[in-house]
């Protein structure tokens, strides 16, 4: 499976929010008290000086760290779980570019019809409404992060258009951009 690439603020950003669409693609682990956790696991939240992050559970466990027991990120629930993580993490790693069902299912080697009927039922989401989402919390990780103007983020996250970025940003933020950039500012 392909690593995910997120920086260190991008994945702290999932694990305080409890992510669950993460699951999987990267491992939390704390130093102080060597517990490593899926990103959505609802323990107390550590200090982020003391986090550290993983891309599977085998490198956190030689690193000396076990599995939680209240998120218990070694089972796995359904047989499907390897093929959505590929998707996922295909998506996250290709966000920026122009892609269709096809590229997705060409990448897994399965037919268009089958990948988005088994992601949907794993997932409760389509491929394609989860690689809004992916471009959204980039967009909003940009916003907030450096002063490049909506457009330039618009394109740089993968959108094909301005009108289709507010449009999506809005119903996944209940915002504009420009909304989202001046909160708690």
């Amino acid at each position: 499976m392909a690593r995910v690439q997120m920086s260190f603020d991008e994945m702290w950003e999932k694990i305080m929010a409890c992510d669950r669409t993460y699951d999987g693609l990267f491992y939390t682990a704390v130093k102080t008290t060597k517990i490593y956790c899926r990103p959505s696991c609802r323990s107390r939240k550590p200090k982020k000086i003391n986090v550290e992050f993983y891309d599977d559970m085998a490198k956190a466990e030689t690193a000396g760290y076990r599995a939680c027991k209240r998120c218990q990120p070694e089972v796995e629930f359904s047989p499907h779980v390897d093929l959505v993580r590929n998707v996922i993490a295909f998506l996250i790693n290709h966000y920026k570019q122009k892609l269709v069902l096809q590229d997705i299912a060409d990448h897994v080697d399965m037919s268009a019809f089958y990948l988005e009927r088994v992601f949907k039922q794993e997932t409760s989401e389509t491929p394609r409404t989860y690689l809004e989402k992916i471009r959204v919390d980039k967009a909003a990780y940009l916003l907030k992060s450096t002063d490049r103007t909506n457009l330039d983020i618009c394109y740089e996250v993968g959108f094909q258009s301005p009108s289709n970025f507010y449009k999506v940003f809005r119903r996944l933020k209940n915002c504009s951009p420009t909304e989202y950039r001046n909160l708690d500012n």
